[in-house]
């Protein structure tokens, strides 16, 4: 949630950046200043008259003292009358600060400096690529035809247990997804991430806490009984560990990883990017999070790109980096990086993982903050990024590596995996 203090003070370049992320309303930006002139002139209002009754009760008690009956009683007609002022006030003020609060936060995060103009994924920057594309046999094959091969994952049968996009992982494809999701958690705990197992279901407020709702409650598996919502992403149980917290500054950065399955609504497009693994309802992912100093955020964003383009580089795929432009970018991120992966055999770029500093737009919502050596209460930055999401993975690795011997893994799997061939 944007500050309103920031909207405030930078109305013009609040205006700049929502028009970067191809935000529909920005006379809302004047609706909601206007609206915090209301609610500060309310406080101030409430404060004066809070003021004129301590005044007046104390005067009460010492004409009381003194005798004076009479102009005591004048005095107790005079708070009775403020009083009922005071709640008229109060009323207004908690109207006004409810309607401010229900429009701000319509906003999205205002776009970092450094971000792109653009509205369409064919609009992001390429930053940099890195590995080589494989050269594949002849008779190469996409992964859905691979996965039938080697009997890897059955989607009919995940169909019957639950619905089409629900993969039911067997044998060989089962212990792939152990050896990975271990292999991820592992490379990240060596880099000083903390390994978390949260809850796979959030309530309202954790939703809320990430920028989830109200932007992505359609997208969402909802208990409606108990008001839970299955998780999108490890990255919304695990930063609201924090939620209402103060960080000692010398706890900082504050750096998180965990497992988790995935669930998503929205399956996507039709035809062959919604085939086989490319996109499903339910899928596993390793996220990392981090909470640091604001001062620090964009040197950490850089931190945790390169800490994913080296576990791509180790799984010996080739990779590409971009910086998504405004108008593909988030409700919650002032810049993302995703990174995509070439699937050899679909000869398209598959992303595998987003990495975005949300700079204070989570931590304002959730009240996560830190007190610095002076003794002021801050608000932190948070960052998250997949480390990585398992579905493309599996896809490129299985086409990437296919010979007529089998699949060949990457040697940072053999251990995991127990063997160097799927076959």
């Amino acid at each position: 949630m944007l500050q309103i203090s920031f909207i405030r003070q930078n109305t013009e370049l609040v205006k700049e950046r929502l028009s970067l992320k191809h935000f529909g309303d920005l006379l809302l930006v004047d609706k909601v200043v206007a609206l915090d002139e209301q609610v500060r002139k309310l406080k101030v209002e409430s404060e004066t008259l809070q003021a004129d009754l301590n005044a007046a009760s104390k005067a009460i008690g010492q004409l009381m003292g003194k005798g004076e009956k009479d102009a005591a009683e004048l005095k107790r007609q005079e708070v009775t009358q403020h009083k009922s002022i005071m709640q008229q006030l109060n009323d207004q003020l908690a109207v006004a600060e409810k309607q401010l609060q229900e429009e701000i936060i319509k906003f999205p995060n205002l776009p970092h400096i450094s971000v792109p103009a653009g509205k369409t994924p064919e609009e992001n920057e390429v930053v940099r690529e890195g590995g080589t594309k494989p050269v594949l046999p002849q008779n190469a094959v996409p992964h859905w035809d691979l996965i039938k091969k080697y009997d890897l994952v059955d989607f009919e049968t995940g169909a019957k247990i639950t619905g089409s996009g629900f993969p039911l992982y067997k044998g060989k494809g089962a212990k792939l997804q152990r050896a990975l999701i271990q292999y991820f958690l592992d490379y990240n705990i060596a880099a000083g991430y903390t390994e978390y197992l949260p809850p796979l279901m959030v309530n309202e407020a954790s939703a809320y806490g990430t920028g989830q709702l109200p932007d992505k409650e359609g997208q969402m598996y909802h208990a409606t009984t108990d008001g839970f919502y299955m998780i999108p992403t490890a990255e919304v149980p695990v930063t609201n560990i924090y939620r209402d917290e103060i960080v000692k500054e010398t706890d900082v950065p504050v750096k998180m990883t965990a497992y988790t399955p995935c669930f998503r609504r929205e399956a996507g497009s039709f035809g062959s990017d919604v085939r086989g693994l490319n996109r499903v309802h339910q899928f596993d992912k390793v996220e990392i999070i981090q909470l640091v100093h604001p001062d620090k955020s964009y040197d950490v964003l850089e931190e945790m790109v390169q800490h994913v383009e080296t576990l791509l580089t180790a799984l010996q795929l080739p990779y590409r980096i971009l910086r998504l432009c405004g108008g593909d970018m988030s409700f919650t991120s002032a810049i993302t990086y995703d990174f995509e992966v070439f699937s050899a055999a679909q000869q398209k770029w598959l992303e595998v993982s987003s990495i975005s500093n949300f700079e204070t737009f989570q931590t304002n919502r959730m009240k996560i903050r830190y007190k610095n050596t002076d003794g002021k209460t801050q608000l932190l930055h948070s960052l998250n990024g997949s480390s990585l999401a398992l579905p493309r993975i599996v896809a490129c690795l299985l086409e990437n590596n296919q010979t007529e011997d089998g699949i060949e893994l990457p040697k940072v799997l053999h251990t995991y995996f127990g063997a160097s061939i799927i076959n």
